[in-house]
């Protein structure tokens, strides 16, 4: 894989990144949502004031762009695995931006998907 592709990817992934992070801090303080006919509107409402939704919309749109750009490059094969970098930025911002625990459990499986993503990008 080239650098040039390789970085599009990349890109492709933490924007996506971003954008779960964005959406879990749009809704970090609202408690546990429940979608039915009657609180439907009212939530919506109140998920349109929250910015961080926009955010991670917004770096949603973007990332599609970027991976469309990344897969005329590359195999799917290849870069749809590449994904699961996601997993690890992922959990290593949670906890500084989120105040979720990174334990010793998550860490290991850190470790795995950092070899597989290695052995990946090297096929």
């Amino acid at each position: 894989m080239s650098l040039p592709a390789f970085l599009l990817i990349l890109a492709g992934v933490l924007l996506n990144a971003i954008a779960q992070l964005a959406l879990k801090a749009s809704v970090n303080g609202m408690g546990e949502l429940s979608l039915t006919l009657d609180t439907a509107i009212p939530l919506f409402t109140r998920l349109a004031a929250e910015p961080w939704l926009w955010v991670g919309l917004f770096c949603y749109g973007i990332s599609v762009v970027v991976w469309i750009l990344a897969l005329s490059r590359v195999d799917v094969t290849i870069a749809y695995p590449m994904l699961s970098i996601g997993y690890i930025v992922n959990a290593l911002a949670a906890g500084p931006l989120l105040g979720e625990a990174l334990t010793a459990q998550r860490m290991l499986g850190i470790g795995i998907i950092v070899a597989g993503v290695f052995i990946l990008s090297r096929s």
